[in-house]
């Protein structure tokens, strides 16, 4: 299985970046982004420095394929802003160091099974390829390009409404991951520990885009009443008046999905996809809800008895086909109706899949948190970053649990991140 992870994340990697050549490789400056070229060489990089150069036993790290690897493509030392100038292997060179290096960490797999600690590096090369394809696919919505090569298997088109809300139990329960259960952890879900949630009433669905437009046309963005200061001050900033990829023409409001502008009234009932934290809790002021907090959220999707999956206690992530909007079966977030094969006991839909969901919680480490080798993963981002759970359409399956936690500071409104409400 670790195998077949290693050849298709590097599969689908090559997917999203196929059609880049010249100056579509660099992009334009923006804090938010790296220059595609070298994300593409960072996922070698970090491939080779975690499977291959990194012994922990006796603290040695062996020399590079690739000269110079560590100038060009270390993320903890390299600043943001240098990363346009540097001198960068072409596409060719890049391509060629990303196979070699996945050629001598499947050989080193095969000689030697038994090293749990190289498999465990191996997965969190996986994971984190996985999470630079999803970027891959958000850098390209920022820059307008087309939307990824793909076989559709399925199309983004609004269906229905799906509305009401679903009542929660509460209950105790372990918040985090199970000690027990086996598999790959991230160091931020570490460990389960007992916490207590009182009964809630959670929206069965995410925001759509036309409920979140009766926030727009209701001046949602000019009444202050609505707005944290913070909120507020990153408002008046941003010149902000409506979400970041829409526009209005003759008061018929429009979408933009990649490189193409569609009608919303065609997107009406999907999940409202890129708002910001700060928008995403005005609009709860305007609607007279709550983000639900990162408890509730886990506790919906998970229950008392710790489902492995919102809609079952126990499965495989091949499950996930025929009951979330992941792994790319769509080219973007769709309908909030769809995939009611997902649905939790209560009637919740699309607790994974389809957009990243914010809760009301800054990002902070467990009780006891003791950061893994990879320490730039969790570690840096607690205390300014928002968390947000269930994955969304380009995220892909083998990644999630319901415990696993997602970061983004809540002025970041280019990710896929939608929401869902809680009665207050």
């Amino acid at each position: 299985m670790l195998k077949d992870w290693l050849l298709d994340t590097r599969q689908c990697s090559r997917a999203l970046y196929a059609d880049l050549d010249g100056s579509l490789l660099l992009g334009p400056r923006l804090a938010s982004l790296n220059p595609p070229l070298w994300e593409i060489g960072h996922l070698g990089w970090f491939q080779e420095y975690w499977c291959l150069r990194f012994r922990d036993a006796d603290k040695e790290l062996l020399p590079s394929i690739l000269a110079n690897a560590d100038m060009l493509y270390n993320s903890s030392t390299v600043p943001h802003g240098t990363r346009w100038d540097l001198p960068l292997p072409n596409i060719e060179a890049t391509q060629r160091y990303l196979t070699n290096v996945l050629e001598r960490v499947l050989q080193r797999l095969e000689c030697e099974p038994n090293n749990e600690a190289l498999r465990y590096f191996a997965e969190l090369a996986v994971f984190h390829e996985d999470m630079h394809g999803e970027a891959f696919h958000y850098t390209r919505q920022i820059l307008g390009y087309p939307a990824p090569r793909r076989e559709a298997r399925i199309q983004a088109v609004s269906g229905e409404s799906f509305g009401g809300d679903a009542d929660i139990a509460g209950g105790h329960f372990l918040l985090g991951a199970d000690r027990n259960r086996p598999g790959f952890v991230f160091d931020n879900e570490k460990w389960g520990h007992a916490i207590a949630v009182a009964p809630f009433r959670m929206a069965k669905a995410a925001v759509t885009n036309v409920e979140f437009l009766n926030f727009v046309l209701a001046d949602g963005y000019a009444r202050r009443e609505f707005w944290s200061d913070a909120g507020w001050a990153w408002r008046e900033k941003e010149r902000a008046h409506h979400p970041l990829y829409w526009q209005a023409r003759d008061s018929v409001w429009y979408l933009r999905e990649f490189e193409q502008w569609v009608l919303l009234r065609e997107r009406e009932h999907d999940a409202m996809i890129f708002v910001n934290w700060f928008e995403a809790a005005a609009y709860c002021r305007f609607a007279k809800r709550r983000l639900p907090t990162e408890a509730e959220w886990e506790f919906a999707a998970g229950g008392s008895a710790k489902r492995d999956y919102p809609w079952s206690q126990h499965g495989t992530g091949s499950q996930a086909a025929s009951r979330a909007n992941l792994d790319r079966i769509s080219a973007t977030a769709g309908a909030v109706s769809a995939f009611p094969a997902g649905d939790t006991p209560e009637g919740l839909r699309q607790m994974w899949g389809n957009v990243w969901e914010w809760t009301a919680d800054w990002f902070a480490p467990y009780p006891g948190f003791i950061r893994d080798p990879y320490k730039e993963y969790s570690e840096p981002w607690f205390g300014d970053h928002k968390v947000l759970r269930g994955g969304c359409f380009a995220t892909r399956s083998r990644l999630l649990r319901n415990t696993w936690r997602n970061f983004y500071t809540p002025d970041r409104r280019d990710v896929f991140a939608g929401f869902r409400t809680c009665a207050r």
